[in-house]
């Protein structure tokens, strides 16, 4: 169990998809913790947040105002913290071709930020979320996640004796989350053309609760360097077209600038240190320590096969049509038809 009565956790991004499904799922199943703050920038979310969540009702929620490219407002915001969930990122890959210092200055300084002011508080577990986008990237959005896993996997290097461990988590498209295909392809069903930018695409597929459950195992199991990476189902891009509007018109537009045809969480180049968890598996420092705790610790890990490479387009599991409008069903819209 990763929380008690005295936990008091932070969670930076606390306004966003996956933020406000953590908050929830916390809530539900740890009702007695001590203290969870929602650190994000927008007022006007966070407002609409505490409409769902009254004072009188969860007086262990707290709302915090603050950007992660403000390190003295993230010390101030950590102080009496022991946990972190790092979910603020500016994530859209268009926008972060267009923009790529703002996505460099939140993703890159914003998660030094996050490192340092963790090493300056009292937080014993941090947990920053990635992107299979970060594996060999071709993008800015997918170069700005690798640097900040890099950074969060090496401040396990210079925490010195403290009780402090940093990890990562890496998973797939989440099924329903802003900007994502799904609601994308909902909306657009609503005018008869869903348009396919490449008929070979292919997606990982993770369900926001799925993801959640990933991040408090996390915290509950790390022992801090671990790259975390789920077993989860890939998706054809022509079946969700399918799956939404099997009577929409379906022209091809092209892929859009920084994006792939398929998409990878582990990389040949990753595998020599790559180990299987069972559900999960677990990219280690290459150094051996993190694997050598493993064993002292007794955990069951088993290494990959040289060269193996996790992608979505090899992925063994793939959902079918009708797997995916039962998926959307329960995890976007319960009154879903196709169109």
């Amino acid at each position: 169990m990763p929380f008690d009565s005295s936990s008091r956790i932070l969670i930076t991004g606390g306004t966003g998809s996956f933020g406000k499904a953590f908050i929830a799922e916390t809530l539900k199943c740890y009702p007695k913790i001590e203290r969870l703050v929602v650190y994000s920038r927008d007022e006007l979310k966070q407002w609409e947040l505490q409409q769902h969540y009254p004072e009188r009702d969860f007086p262990q929620l707290r709302f915090f105002i603050g950007d992660v490219r403000n390190q003295e407002r993230l010390r101030r915001a950590l102080a009496g913290i022991d946990t972190v969930v790092h979910a603020a990122a500016l994530k859209q890959v268009p926008a972060a071709e267009y923009n790529p210092i703002e996505f460099i200055n939140t993703n890159v300084m914003g998660a030094e930020n996050v490192v340092q002011a963790c090493l300056d508080t009292d937080v014993r577990r941090v947990v920053a979320l990635s992107t299979d986008k970060a594996a060999a990237p071709i993008n800015l959005y997918g170069a700005t996640k690798l640097c900040s896993d890099k950074l969060f996997i090496a401040a396990n290097n210079i925490k010195g004796k403290r009780d402090l461990a940093f990890s990562v988590v890496r998973y797939g498209n989440v099924m329903g989350s802003r900007g994502s295909v799904i609601p994308f392809f909902l909306e657009k069903a609503k005018t008869g053309v869903l348009p396919i930018t490449d008929p070979e695409m292919t997606r990982f597929n993770i369900s926001l609760s799925e993801g959640v459950a990933m991040v408090l195992w996390a915290l509950e199991n790390s022992l801090g360097g671990e790259l975390f990476v789920p077993k989860i189902p890939s998706y054809r891009i022509t079946d969700v077209a399918e799956a939404i509007g099997p009577s929409c018109e379906k022209p091809i537009t092209g892929i859009r600038p920084g994006e792939k045809i398929h998409e990878e969480m582990i990389t040949a180049s990753d595998s020599f240190t790559t180990v299987d968890l069972g559900a999960y598996y677990a990219i280690l420092p290459s150094d051996g320590r993190v694997l050598q705790r493993y064993q002292e610790a007794g955990i069951s890990s088993t290494a990959v096969p040289t060269g193996f490479a996790y992608n979505s387009g090899s992925n063994p599991e793939f959902l079918s049509v009708e797997q995916l409008r039962e998926l959307i069903r329960e995890h976007v819209h319960p009154a879903f038809q196709p169109a």
